[in-house]
């Protein structure tokens, strides 16, 4: 059996009026076929020299800057404390900062890992939709991984970046510590709901206009951070989605995201193997709730599910007390 907890009404308010509704939140991909294989492009060297140098200060001293290579794709982190490893992979549009609230406690008994996913930020941007295929996204984890002399790692991932997490704990489940996962639904809850749940359906339709072939013409980089509440922070996100690639993030649909007709069909049949922590905000649109229903049958040790009826889609800013203290309560049990 699971632990299911619930949280009341938090003091500060976790909802923001957002124009759009695809310009809210992301969705998981899965489940679609892409070419595999395809060649990273090359990186202009010219631009390398505006990145930071690995072993420099990241922003707010959240810790130092550093690359890992992923086959020809250059990954950027900022890594902090000493301890077992702990990998976290942010969503879309986000970048590593969106963890600033967890790094300083986690980094109390964990060598804490945030990086940049490809196409975002510092990291590299390779051409092609194929680049951003599942196993790619995958291998990124598994380079940073090995890039610290790690077997294993405690590994974090928020909307995209849960997509990410999940298919890296069934990939490589003797990688994987632990799980953690907010606000994305296992794939096999969130492609029934797809296929049987109306309102997902509905929701779901900014989802499909980023798989259209010239949604990056028509989306700004200026709406995309409208989620963010704080304006100092909204400026570094605006810069960071500057030097990110918007084909880059969108790709993340195009290669993997399931594409009408919806199928109920799993597209995961092997169970996870370690214990998993999930984190749902309630006012989430793009990801509803429902989608975590049977959650168990996937998973073949414990799972704790939090639900937070006060925040949004980025829970981990929107109720970043209680994700912080329930994260490092259940890693540190």
């Amino acid at each position: 059996m699971g632990k299911f907890l619930s949280l009341g009404a938090m003091d500060r308010a976790s909802w923001i009026a957002i124009p759009a509704a695809l310009l809210c939140c992301s969705l998981v991909g899965f489940g679609q076929e892409v070419q595999i294989g395809a060649k990273a492009s090359s990186v202009d060297q010219s631009d390398r020299k505006l990145e930071p140098s690995s072993g420099s200060e990241a922003e707010d001293g959240l810790g130092v800057h550093g690359y890992a290579k992923s086959g020809s794709v250059r990954i950027h982190y900022v890594t902090r404390g000493d301890g077992p490893l702990l990998i976290m992979i942010h969503g879309f549009p986000d970048y590593w900062y969106t963890w600033r609230e967890q790094m300083p406690e986690l980094s109390k008994h964990f060598r804490v890992v945030a990086i940049d996913q490809r196409g975002y930020n510092y990291s590299d941007k390779p051409e092609g939709v194929a680049n951003y295929g599942i196993d790619y996204l995958v291998s990124d984890i598994a380079a940073v991984i090995k890039h610290f002399d790690a077997s294993k790692a405690v590994v974090v991932g928020h909307d995209w970046g849960g997509m990410v997490a999940w298919s890296f704990a069934v990939q490589h489940p003797e990688m994987t510590d632990r799980l953690i996962i907010l606000n994305l639904p296992h794939p096999n809850g969130l492609r029934r709901e797809l296929a049987t749940n109306p309102d997902q359906q509905k929701n779901s339709a900014y989802a499909r206009f980023f798989q259209s072939e010239n949604a990056s013409q028509l989306v700004k980089k200026e709406t995309l951070v409208g989620w963010v509440k704080d304006p100092r922070a909204r400026t570094k996100y605006l810069e960071a989605m500057d030097r990110s690639s918007l084909d880059g993030m969108l790709n993340y649909y195009k290669a993997n995201y399931p594409r009408e007709p919806y199928t109920e069909t799993p597209v995961i049949e092997a169970k996870v193997q370690c214990p998993v922590l999930m984190f749902h905000g309630l006012k989430d649109k793009a990801l509803l709730a429902s989608g975590l229903n049977g959650t168990w049958d996937w998973l073949e040790k414990d799972l704790t599910l939090i639900t937070i009826p006060d925040a949004d889609h980025f829970v981990q800013q929107d109720a970043s007390d209680a994700v912080t203290k329930n994260m490092v309560g259940w890693l540190t049990r």
